[in-house]
């Protein structure tokens, strides 16, 4: 079990080396694979059926989310001047894309309210709410990896969302099995202590700025230290909640993974649970700290 653990744990890594260092397309599409696996993982336990309308509205807009981030098509889209011609009409002071994602996310909501009515009563009001939920959840959250990457000098931002989270965890797991004697969240999560929690926000802290060392040193950059420790600090706290909120949703109905996609880690969202939390608040932190 530890050796195929170990093994995808490296498989992965390797991904994300291929992946994230290139950016562009290649990121892209990498996402939005991950983010429709974990979307149909997600909404399986609440609605089991294989071919739902409701999934497969979810697949489409997902599908759409994407295409509007992808940084082609937002190019193409302000060659067309369309944006100019909405807002001198309007009183709206948001970016373009503000916009047409709002418009999106509208138009999924009435997408699914239109299902619940015209197939009433196959699909309960709980189940578009959750499918609703999972679009922003799996799918929005999980892009700001790639909009991190995409910022000017995201190539070195964008591993402050693994760094953040994987790296919590781990000086969580050490420090609790260490010194840990109150529990964090004893019904839900009984091996965790408040001392590893403690532990896991000072051990991202000290890793964010371990690694904003490196990256002045070779790479002739002259970032702010402290910085980095507050955004690895920060990163590693809400990491920690996002686990905590994957677990619960597991324990509420009683499964152990939410797929069996990488062997010894279980599905997508079991392995990138907390980094779907991280990657919002590492965007945000990098573009009012450094950017």
């Amino acid at each position: 079990m530890f050796r195929t653990r170990l093994l995808s744990g490296v498989a992965l890594v390797i991904l994300a080396l291929l992946t994230i260092i290139p950016g562009g397309h290649i990121l892209w599409a990498l996402l939005l694979v991950i983010s429709l696996i974990g979307y149909h993982e997600l909404t399986r336990v609440f609605i089991p059926e294989k071919r739902s309308a409701l999934k497969v509205a979810g697949f489409v807009f997902i599908t759409l989310y994407y295409l509007l981030i992808n940084s082609f098509v937002i190019e193409y889209l302000n060659s067309l001047d369309i944006a100019h011609r909405i807002f001198e009409k309007t009183y709206i002071h948001v970016t373009f894309q503000m916009l047409m994602f709002f418009l999106l996310a509208l138009a999924l909501l009435i997408c699914l309210l239109a299902i619940m009515v015209f197939s009433y009563p196959k699909y309960r009001f709980e189940q578009i709410v959750i499918t609703f939920f999972a679009f922003f959840y799996v799918a929005v959250m999980m892009s700001f990896v790639y909009l991190v990457r995409d910022l000017p000098g995201g190539v070195f931002y964008v591993w402050l969302v693994f760094i953040c989270s994987w790296g919590c965890d781990t000086c969580a797991y050490s420090v609790g099995m260490t010194l840990g004697k109150h529990k964090l969240a004893p019904v839900l999560s009984p091996k965790k202590s408040v001392e590893g929690a403690i532990g896991g926000i000072l051990g991202a802290a000290l890793i964010g700025a371990l690694y904003v060392l490196a990256v002045n040193h070779w790479a002739g950059a002259e970032l702010s230290v402290l910085n980095f420790a507050i955004i690895g600090g920060v990163g590693g706290a809400i990491s920690q909640i996002g686990d905590l909120s994957a677990s619960a949703v597991k324990r509420f109905h009683n499964i152990k993974d939410y797929g069996n996609l990488i062997p010894g880690h279980g599905g997508i969202l079991d392995r990138f649970d907390s980094v779907i939390f991280t990657a919002p608040i590492i965007y945000l932190l990098v573009v009012v700290l450094v950017q």
